[in-house]
């Protein structure tokens, strides 16, 4: 019974770390909303500029490219926790994320809003699916971080927000 309960401790434990490794990653283009429960002036949505940061009242300019929804929630309740609100309840969402890009040879090459979840083959098929002409195992990815510089993937990768994706023209 002991064993159980620790393979289940150990389980549990490993998803909420893979959860957490996962969490969606704020830059500028995002749209985020944030709820300061109680308090609808300080309640809005923003769009995150070209640098990734908002003006927000009281606290001023935050830069939150590179951050997750959690730690940015985590800023603005320290900040506004003791001078101006007792104890904040706030929560930030992002309600419309940045793009990811296909082109190349498929049907509708462009940009597109980023889905959580979405794969390499779920952005193929946004942007209308493999041309004729399409080499459906050359396909490239620019990671969004500029970390990882045109890398040939396969159908079943993650994609993230930013990414860009280039699909090869087939010579035969």
């Amino acid at each position: 019974m002991k064993s159980l309960i620790f393979t289940l401790i150990f389980l549990l434990s490993s998803h909420f770390l893979q959860a957490e490794e996962i969490q969606y990653i704020l830059d500028d283009g995002d749209r985020i909303s944030i709820n300061v429960y109680g308090e609808e002036d300080l309640s809005m949505e923003i769009l995150l500029s070209t640098r990734g940061r908002f003006d927000y009242p009281y606290l001023g300019r935050i830069e939150v490219a590179g951050l997750s929804i959690g730690t940015v929630q985590d800023i603005l309740e320290e900040g506004l926790r003791g001078e101006y609100l007792i104890d904040p309840k706030i929560t930030v969402n992002v309600i419309q994320f940045r793009k990811f890009y296909v082109n190349g040879e498929v049907n509708h090459p462009g940009g597109y809003d980023f889905q959580p979840g979405l794969t390499v083959a779920k952005a193929i098929a946004i942007a209308g699916g493999f041309t004729d002409r399409a080499a459906r195992n050359k396909i490239e990815k620019t990671e969004s971080n500029g970390v990882n510089k045109e890398q040939i993937v396969t159908l079943s990768q993650a994609v993230q927000a930013g990414d860009i994706i280039v699909v090869e023209q087939s010579f035969f």
